[in-house]
């Protein structure tokens, strides 16, 4: 979604594409109406107002001094399988969970934990023994590997966690997918060589008259790889890949082709250590059968325009082949339903607040499980978004300038060598910053600190945007930095 810079009161405008009809998966709201939503009522907003409050009111890691959290060997490493997960599925991970073990410092903290159908969070950390606010990496360790899709273990579970712990998700169809993946982690972190190259690519279409792409292209794409928006003079030193010595580059507006990404993903030049993409993700009705493997495919600088949409106009699981060349690397694709899809609208733009149903039930995306569980050596993560990913990440409410810092901080991290999932850690503190506002607002016992309805609206939609970025994959999982090849 994207704010008008100049008029605040324009139509809210999302970001998604219809995979089938190539207009927008929702139409432009008038302000009036979007604010309606914001106003007070009803057992969903109470269920609401619950929900927020039985989350942390701050971020706090809590980990004794001795557990550094970018060091997942001694703040530790668990892995949470549902209560439903079969022996074969248990089984297909033991290579990871045996070099984990091998790895972390002192064995209590390395645990195998079991998530509980209906449990909230709060309720899992409660029967584990875990204090609240506090991370004990002896009880339930700050690195947490959830196994299984959001159907087992909810994606609600895995946003509460991350405001505290580190957390990542593996969810695929077959024990052998998952024993691929560790595989892959183990024989990349113990291997003599590293197969990517000290490379970060950038891809960012700009589609004429859509005002999303014309935002994440100008101000996040372009400032990230080249140092400055798309309209000023690139400055080369100010970027990231200059500071950690990587190679950039970059394919933005005419350059965003679906050949171009894929050949990126292919490794058919050269193996870029990290991927970064912004852009529409192509959504699907709940009905639809191609909607489980299309799904939140990335949208290229193919796509025809609004009316128009073909198999030729996107990146999906399907068109990854079996010769491609992904091992090692950490992919971060903006673009709604990236990561997956809830199976209930959690953006419900009518003042009853009664959101459709999305899907029939929720899912993690194609794309990402395809690249993790590659057959010729997978992703390590793919971080991304649940649901629709919105403007406020790129230009937050009431500011008149646009901001990169949650996604020049992670990909900092990540490509210093730090573990993925607390590379995530700038947007938890956006998620809980947004809480805390909200929370204030929703105080019976103060005045101070209330919102009007169009503020509470952006205010509730910044925070559901933040809090759904996520980690597929290990999240202690991390790019060997200082073992990554030159480039010729």
């Amino acid at each position: 979604m994207e704010r008008s810079i100049t008029n605040p009161e324009d139509p809210l405008v999302f970001n998604g594409i219809d995979g089938v009809t190539g207009q927008y998966l929702v139409p432009p709201v008038a302000l009036p109406a979007a604010a309606e939503v914001a106003e007070p009522r009803g057992e969903a907003f109470a269920a609401w107002r619950k929900w927020l409050e039985l989350l942390p009111m701050r971020l706090s890691f809590g980990l004794p001094p001795d557990a550094p959290p970018e060091d997942y060997t001694k703040s530790g490493w668990g892995v949470v399988f549902a209560a439903s997960a079969s022996d074969e599925l248990r089984k297909s991970l033991e290579p990871l969970l045996a070099h984990r073990r091998e790895r972390v410092e002192e064995a209590d903290r390395c645990h195998v934990l079991t998530y509980q159908p209906g449990e909230t969070a709060h309720q899992f950390l409660e029967r584990h023994g875990a204090p609240i606010g506090d991370v004990e990496p002896t009880v339930v360790p700050y690195y947490l590997l959830l196994v299984g899709g959001p159907d087992v273990i909810p994606f609600d579970v895995q946003h509460s966690l991350s405001l505290s712990y580190a957390v990542g998700r593996l969810s695929f169809d077959t024990p052998a997918e998952y024993a691929r993946y560790a595989d892959s982690v183990v024989a990349y972190e113990t291997g003599t060589s590293v197969p990517n190259h000290r490379q970060v690519s950038w891809w960012g279409p700009k589609h004429p008259g859509d005002r999303s792409t014309e935002l994440s292209a100008d101000s996040l794409v372009a400032t990230l790889a080249r140092g400055a928006p798309l309209d000023q003079p690139p400055q080369p030193a100010k970027t990231i890949a200059a500071k950690v010595r990587f190679v950039s580059r970059d394919a933005i507006e005419d350059d965003a082709t679906r050949e171009w990404l894929l050949a990126a993903l292919h490794g058919r030049d050269v193996r870029p250590a990290v991927l970064f993409t912004a852009s529409h993700g192509v959504g699907f009705k709940a009905n639809d059968p191609l909607q489980l493997a299309k799904q939140g495919a990335l949208l290229s600088q193919d796509w025809a325009g609004f009316g128009a949409m073909a198999p030729a106009h996107y990146v999906a699981a399907s068109d990854i082949q079996d010769d491609a060349r992904l091992h090692g690397l950490v992919a971060f694709f903006f673009a709604c339903f990236g990561m997956g899809t809830p199976a209930q609208d959690e953006f419900p733009l009518t003042a009853s607040r009664g959101g459709e149903a999305l899907a029939s039930a929720p899912f993690v995306a194609a794309l990402p499980r395809r690249l993790l569980a590659h057959p010729n050596g997978g992703a390590l993560a793919v971080i991304g978004h649940v649901e629709r990913a919105w403007g406020f990440s790129i230009k937050p409410l009431q500011m008149t300038q646009t901001t990169t810092h949650p996604f020049r901080n992670t990909l900092w991290k990540i490509m210093s060598g730090m573990p993925v999932g607390h590379a995530l850690k700038d947007f938890r503190d956006r998620f809980s910053a947004a809480n805390n506002i909200l929370l204030t607002h929703l105080d019976a016992n103060t005045s101070n600190g209330k919102l009007a309805p169009r503020e509470l609206l952006h205010r509730w939609i910044e925070r559901n945007d933040a809090r759904n970025y996520v980690v597929l994959g290990d999240p202690a999982a991390s790019i060997r930095h200082n073992d990554l090849q030159a480039l010729p």
